[in-house]
């Protein structure tokens, strides 16, 4: 009896056509610490069949100590240098799934390196969802402050701008993880299999 092959879901065609589209590429998620970047990232390798790659983690990895450590004994532009380095090796070792730290995508050098060698998605929060997802947590160096609510919303502010240069951008919100996966899969069908254009860069 011949063996029955099962046709392929739209799905699975989605996410090939996808894969095929990225070529050498890799998909790297921006935006604020406590919007989901690793945690959607993580659901998007899978998808894909892509390494996952946690910038901070890697950083960490490098320096042989933790972000707060190196925020408190290098400062915050030794860490930048770092995190400008590390991310420049990981879009050179080949397609994946990059999540990167909330200040990252701010440095020229590192934006244009990510236009060259990937996609980029901005998972978008407000910053309600942030403080909630983000004040159970103590490793945070930036939040270390009097008012980190405060702190945050001029972070936004700051960021905000600069997170809208990214390819695409997907709201965030306290929704199953898998309703923000499927749409940041729809974004990237829509960019990289429907022809929309990607926005010049600043």
């Amino acid at each position: 009896m011949p063996e029955t092959i099962s046709p392929a879901s739209p799905t699975m065609i989605q996410d090939a056509e996808i894969k095929a589209a990225l070529g050498g590429r890799s998909v790297v998620l921006v935006g604020m610490m406590g919007a989901g970047k690793s945690t959607i990232g993580r659901r998007l390798s899978a998808r894909f069949g892509l390494p996952f790659l946690d910038a901070d983690t890697e950083i960490e990895a490098a320096a042989g100590m933790s972000i707060p450590d190196i925020f408190e004994s290098r400062g915050e532009p030794d860490f930048r240098d770092g995190e400008a380095r590390v991310i420049a090796r990981l879009l050179d070792s080949g397609p994946a799934v990059l999540a990167t730290g909330g200040g990252a995508f701010m440095r020229k050098e590192t934006r244009d390196r990510i236009r060259d060698k990937a996609v980029s998605i901005w998972l978008k929060a407000d910053i309600d969802t942030i403080m909630r997802r983000v004040k159970r947590r103590s490793d945070r160096p930036l939040l270390q402050t009097a008012d980190p609510e405060a702190t945050v919303g001029r972070l936004i502010s700051a960021r905000e701008p600069v997170y809208q240069l990214a390819d695409l951008t997907v709201w965030s919100r306290d929704v199953p993880h898998e309703k923000i996966v499927d749409e940041c899969v729809q974004a990237l069908h829509g960019l990289l299999c429907g022809g929309i254009s990607r926005p010049t860069t600043g």
